[in-house]
């Protein structure tokens, strides 16, 4: 039986902090869905296809190096309901903080009362990641400051990028 574990967010733009979970959660599952939200309310600097490039990008020769299957997709919805979809077991989640944690367990709460199958793994930050955060990533990459240590070198390219081109 194959071990599926699905690793939701909005990944705008991926940092330093996901990728150092996608390659922590690779090594526990047989197979790593990286499922990119696409929410109506909400607007993203990268759209879904460009956060889908950027995870390949990042994500691909983690999955190599631990022989997992990668795959990254769309969902919009439910996050249980985008796990069952993709036939996981898990739902994997990244904790900064206390506070992270505290709203994790909620979101695990309900969504175990809505999938009792599918459990929740929360994978701690590492300390070199503890303090990154996508939303500060794109404030401070919107005010010129250096995200060199937040995110890769080919974030920081599509970042800079995106942020030199005059808006509509």
């Amino acid at each position: 039986m194959t071990r599926i574990g699905f690793y939701p967010g909005s990944f705008d733009p991926v940092t330093r902090g996901h990728t150092d979970v996608v390659a922590r959660a690779l090594r526990l599952f047989d197979e790593l869905v990286i499922g990119v939200g696409v929410h109506p309310g909400k607007t993203p600097m990268f759209m879904p296809n460009e956060r889908i490039a950027m995870l390949e990008a990042e994500c691909a020769p983690l999955a190599k190096i631990a022989r997992a299957k990668l795959r990254i997709n769309t969902f919009a919805g439910l996050t249980v309901d985008a796990a069952r979809e993709v036939g996981a077991c898990a739902i994997v989640r990244g904790i900064r903080d206390g506070t992270d944690l505290d709203y994790e367990m909620q979101l695990a709460g309900t969504n175990g009362a809505m999938a009792p199958s599918i459990d929740t793994v929360f994978l701690p930050a590492s300390p070199a990641t503890r303090h990154i955060a996508a939303n500060l990533v794109r404030q401070i990459a919107g005010l010129g400051g250096d995200v060199s240590m937040l995110v890769s070198k080919g974030v920081a390219k599509r970042l800079a990028e995106r942020l030199s081109k005059p808006k509509a």
